[in-house]
């Protein structure tokens, strides 16, 4: 059921389009600005985690059917004036190729993929120079550390001050937006509430993704369960 909000927001006047960050109708929960691209992005990757799960894994068939399907709904919604904004990035992306290898494809075509999936990578954890020494006198050890880390920072400055800043994946143009018929009308074919809640729901299923490959809970028990534990909640004779 789609909420009055919702309803209310595009009766204005030309309002061929949603408005970003504006209520939806459900309690905090805004217009999605880019929810094709959310979506891609979030089914994409969890197919990708997915198959590092066995193929005779219950939960990847039943996670994949429905990914696969819904993200076949989304592919197949394309926003206006898509094919000139590919050209666009495509001219972006041969234009920086030292920034820009990974999202070309063998041909040297533009990979749409990969362009979707690839995001800024969260901190792996690693010390920087930064955060990586206390104060006080320094061993001859850990003075090289600080040289060998020094040398990689100055050798990105002299690198910039050079060529000048490398454009990065968020300084490609973004993807033109889906009308709210468009909007309305994928709602209407993947029947799970409005396009924010699917998006919510396809980044809690990459999130339960992740906690399934660390369990791996599909490898033997470490410890047998002992014969006749699970007779109880078989059918037979008990009434």
């Amino acid at each position: 059921m789609r909420s009055t909000s919702r309803l209310l927001a595009t009766v204005k006047a030309a309002a061929k389009y949603l408005e970003p960050n504006t209520p939806t109708g459900l309690t905090g929960l805004l217009t999605h600005p880019a929810p094709r691209t959310a979506l891609l992005y979030n089914y994409h990757t969890t197919l990708s985690k997915l198959a590092q799960l066995p193929e005779s894994s219950v939960y990847r068939k039943s996670t994949e059917a429905l990914t696969k399907h819904r993200l076949k709904i989304v592919e197949e919604t394309i926003p206006e004036g898509f094919d000139a904004y590919l050209e666009r990035v495509q001219k972006q992306i041969d234009a920086h190729p030292e920034a820009y290898g990974k999202l070309k494809t063998a041909d040297g075509s533009l990979s749409y993929s990969a362009l979707i999936v690839t995001r800024p990578e969260p901190w792996d954890g690693k010390v920087t120079r930064k955060d990586a020494f206390t104060e006080g006198s320094n061993t001859e050890a850990t003075a090289e550390k600080k040289v060998e880390l020094y040398k990689e920072e100055l050798a990105g400055v002299a690198k910039v001050a050079k060529e000048g800043e490398i454009p990065t994946v968020d300084d490609l143009e973004k993807e033109p937006p889906l009308t709210a018929e468009q909007i309305s009308s994928i709602e209407d074919k993947i029947g799970a509430g409005l396009i924010e809640e699917v998006i919510q729901v396809a980044e809690g299923e990459l999130l339960l993704v992740d906690q399934m490959i660390e369990a791996e809970p599909w490898l033997p028990l470490e410890e047998e369960s002992p014969p006749g534990q699970w007779s109880y909640f078989e059918r037979g004779e008990r009434v």
